[in-house]
């Protein structure tokens, strides 16, 4: 303060501290600090102790330095200004150098300070306090010399005044406010820790009620296998009772009475049936037959209305009585009873050969019985195939277990069992490698006036002969044997449906599945009413209860079925078909094109494989673009692509589908066919044939279209853009393919004119065309070996027909009658169109020395011009039979 007159000369003044002279050692100030120290900790060892509620001034210490009387003076007026006083609350519990300054009181008496004395005192800085309190205590290890006479390093001059102080009533509020704060923290806790517990109640009294099911469904478990030992054990007893039976000799009595009484009433008979009993095991399991017993009937019984064959016996238990096929026993049974015309054949249980022979694998491989045989665990093939198995007992390579030699029941042995192959009962019946199959197809009369085709229309096949190998009802063809079938329709009809129609043809699996889609061809909408022929083919491998059917579908509802369908009823049947038995070796294999694409002028498309019987023998080239195969063969191809075209040159010079076969990097044309184009229409163009490969060759296709036309390929799972194939081993097949002759083909008015032909492939010995100097040179197909044929023929010509019949013909031969075999029809040209087509294919047997020929029939026309190249062609395949 400026206004005091008096020098400073102690260490307290501002000018001084930073010249005082550092503290020495005192033994006595070491002893004061630690009393100090004591009684400022409360420890019960110190001389001055402070009690809660009372105040006890400390013996005066004067700073060091401080000697003059007026820093005396100075230094006990700063004193009085911190000396005790009563405290309050958590006041008691600061260091009393620190406790606040008690408030001004009013002063009366003597001894009290003037105001402007008491504003002249020095301002206390509380860096003195705070240096002298830690210069008192030396063992907190920050003297103030060595701090520039501040601890810490740290100097505070604010003064301490009235107004800076915090009361003693507030610090109070707070402390309660903290404290109620804890205590609600601690409540939310505890309800917190309540939740918890509940939770955790919960969760046990859950795991508690799962043990608890848990221990009941074991408990149910053990119950079941109780009652199913003791079921075993009722079995065990029942077969050890029919062991005991003499059946034979229950059979003779049952055939002695229904002998005597053969020739009553049904009806009473069973009223009066009180026995019946009889076993027959099939399969391991028991079946219990009834068996007439002890009864009396006042008139005989009625049986069978029609006698039953050998192998049948009349089933009572029918209503009526019906012939049903006697039972075989298979191996490993025993035969009980023989079969009767009034009783089914008798099979006892099977034979358990690892307790009847406990030696049958040996003394150390283990025996493990199974439904007619039994299994040595451990044993190699090669040791089963010398013998192992024993007597009357051959290795199934399949099942890897011994199996019972079939008995024939009576009939011859053909090939008598061995170590490793079963017994062959019966005639040795030649094995069948391929047959044909053919029908009528109609469209289905409409049901209402304005029926309409969409979303699609099941066409009705109307087979004539039945064969074995498939069955044709309610329209559909059901396959009853395994194999390959490879299948042709022909079909012309006009239309004027708003849109295009697609035939098509579909497999089914299975009853549940709606079945999918082999095959399609779309017939364009026509600028005018014309007939359209076209020709859907496929190959697929069939298994006994597929089914098959066709098609006609159109992508709307603007197809009237009554008014817009004409089908042109053709004189041969338009569906025939090529069954080929596995043992041929065939393969079969499905692919399909790509979804969209784009192109002009050329087009070589890719496939995506859809299914192969054997993916060893055909797999698809690096680039998907063609087809390569392992082995030599013959290959029957067809492939079908769906477009939609855009520009009059399309109508014009049309499309034409190309197959090539490379062989060693060279590619050559194996045949062609042409499409009528069209102009902003959708159609298909199609082509089929068979062809001779080499093992590696490779078999690709290109669609060539005219310069200016646009077209759009299409793709889906409806089988209208996919490549059906079927590769036949050379050993049982063989190929030709020829041309038209580049001269005497018929022009003009042509009437069933015959077509004559020109050989392109080498002869074979199957088949050959008729050459110079044998009768019907160049016009007949002679077959010298019987099988099975399938005839592709495309057509290339210029013509004003109104319709136009292309013909497969039959002359007269071994006692078969002359007439048609296959016939396609087709309407007048298309409007602008330099070209059109017409083919036909199907499949048919033949014996040695059949012979074929073709005929072309032009209605109300003209046919100018065919072209022996580039679109005209046809090709025979020859399987054995």
């Amino acid at each position: 303060d400026t206004s005091d007159p008096r020098p400073c000369t102690g260490a307290h003044c501002p000018g001084s501290r930073s010249s005082r002279p550092p503290r020495q050692f005192n033994p006595n100030a070491q002893g004061k600090a630690a009393s100090h120290h004591h009684a400022h900790s409360g420890s019960p060892s110190s001389s001055v102790q402070i009690l809660r509620g009372t105040r006890v001034r400390l013996p005066e210490v004067l700073p060091a330095g401080c000697t003059d009387a007026d820093c005396a003076a100075l230094f006990r007026q700063f004193q009085a200004s911190n000396d005790t006083r009563e405290c309050r609350g958590i006041e008691c519990r600061l260091p009393l150098r620190i406790r606040p300054k008690a408030r001004a009181k009013s002063c009366a008496g003597e001894g009290c300070l003037s105001g402007s004395e008491e504003s002249q005192l020095p301002p206390v800085h509380l860096s003195d306090r705070a240096a002298q309190f830690l210069g008192d205590f030396p063992e907190l290890g920050y003297p103030s010399s060595e701090l520039g006479s501040a601890p810490l390093g740290v100097q505070l001059t604010c003064d301490i005044k009235p107004e800076n102080e915090v009361p003693s009533e507030d610090a109070l509020i707070l402390h309660l406010q903290l404290a109620k704060g804890q205590e609600k923290l601690v409540e939310a806790l505890r309800a917190q820790q309540a939740i918890i517990r509940d939770l955790q109640q919960k969760l046990a009294d859950q795991q508690e009620a799962l043990l608890s099911q848990q221990r009941e469904i074991l408990e149910q478990q053990r119950r079941m296998y109780e009652q199913m030992d003791v079921v075993k054990a009722q079995y065990g007893l029942l077969s050890d009772t029919v062991k005991q039976v003499s059946f034979q000799g229950l059979q003779g009595e049952l055939q002695s009475y229904f002998e005597s009484h053969l020739a009553g009433l049904q009806s009473q008979a069973r009223s009066h049936l009180q026995k019946s009993y009889a076993v027959h095991k099939m399969d391991i399991d028991s079946k219990v037959m009834d068996v007439v017993g002890e009864a009396h009937f006042p008139q005989p019984l009625l049986g069978c209305p029609s006698p039953c064959g050998s192998e049948e016996y009349c089933d009572f238990q029918r209503d009526p009585p019906q012939c049903q096929k006697c039972t075989m026993c298979p191996p490993g049974f025993f035969l009980i009873s023989q079969c009767s015309p009034t009783a089914d054949r008798m099979c006892q249980q099977d034979r358990d050969e690892c307790l009847e022979l406990p030696n049958v694998c040996g003394e150390r491989v283990k025996c493990l019985n199974t439904p007619g045989g039994f299994r040595c665990l451990g044993v190699s093939e090669r040791e089963a195939v010398m013998g192992l198995c024993g007597h009357d007992y051959f290795y199934n390579q399949e099942l890897q277990e011994c199996q019972a030699c079939s008995d024939c029941d009576g009939e011859p042995i053909t090939v008598p069992c061995t170590a490793v192959s079963d017994a062959v009962c019966g005639q040795l019946s030649e094995s069948r490698l391929s047959g044909s199959w053919v029908a009528k197809v109609a469209v289905p009369p409409a049901r209402t006036a304005s029926a309409n085709i969409f979303p699609g229309l099941q066409l009705n096949i109307r087979g004539k002969d039945s064969s074995d190998l498939l069955s044709n009802e309610a329209g559909q063809v059901t396959f009853l044997q395994h194999g390959l079938v490879w299948m042709d329709h022909n079909f012309a009809i006009k239309h004027s449906c708003r849109n295009f129609l697609q035939v098509g043809m579909r497999l089914n699996t299975s009853q549940e599945e709606e079945g999918q889609d082999i095959s399609g061809v779309r017939i364009e909408q026509p600028d005018g009413k014309y007939f359209q022929g076209v020709s859907v083919s496929s190959g697929v491998e069939v298994e006994p209860n597929h089914t098959f059917t066709l098609l006609l579908k159109s992508p709307n509802q603007h197809c009237n079925q009554s008014k817009d369908l004409h089908v042109y009823d053709v004189a041969a049947p338009s569906l025939s078909l090529l069954w080929l038995s596995h043992d041929t070796g065939a393969v079969a294999m499905t692919a399909q094109m790509s979804v969209l694409a784009h192109y002009q002028t050329s087009y070589r498309p890719t496939f995506r494989l859809s299914s192969v019987s054997d993916p060893y023998m055909i797999t698809l080239t690096h680039d998907n673009r063609g087809v390569r195969f392992t082995e030599s063969g013959v290959v029957k191809f067809v492939l079908q692509q769906a477009l939609y075209s855009m520009g009059h040159t399309c109508i014009r010079e049309g499309f034409s589908l190309i197959a090539y076969t490379n062989r060693n990097g060279t590619g050559q044309e194996a045949m062609q066919a042409f499409k009528t184009g069209v102009n902003y229409r959708d159609t298909s163009i199609t082509l089929s044939g068979a062809v001779n490969v080499n093992s590696g060759d490779t078999l690709g296709f290109e669609i060539m279209s005219p310069s200016q036309c646009n077209l759009r390929y299409f793709g889906d799972n409806t089988g209208i853009s996919m490549l059906s194939l079927i590769w036949i081993p050379s050993a049982v097949s063989s190929a030709l393919t020829a041309t038209v002759s580049r001269t005497g083909l018929p022009f003009g008015a042509v009437r069933n004119k015959p077509l004559l032909f020109q050989q392109i492939s080498p002869d074979t010995p199957q088949v050959h065309l008729a050459r110079s100097g044998e009768p019907n040179a160049r016009k007949n197909f002679i077959f010298h070996e019987k099988g099975t044929a399938n005839i592709a023929l495309n057509l290339k010509l210029i013509h004003s027909c109104n319709i136009v019949k292309l013909t497969l013909q039959r002359p007269a031969d071994q006692g078969r009658q002359a007439g048609p075999v296959a016939q396609q029809v087709s309407g007048s040209m298309p409007e602008g169109s330099e070209w059109a087509s017409i083919g036909l294919r199907a499949s048919f047997p033949v014996q040695n020395g059949t012979a074929l020929y073709v005929t072309l029939d032009c209605i109300r026309g003209r046919v100018n011009q065919i072209t022996h190249e580039g679109g005209t062609n046809i090709s025979i395949l020859w399987v054995a039979v």
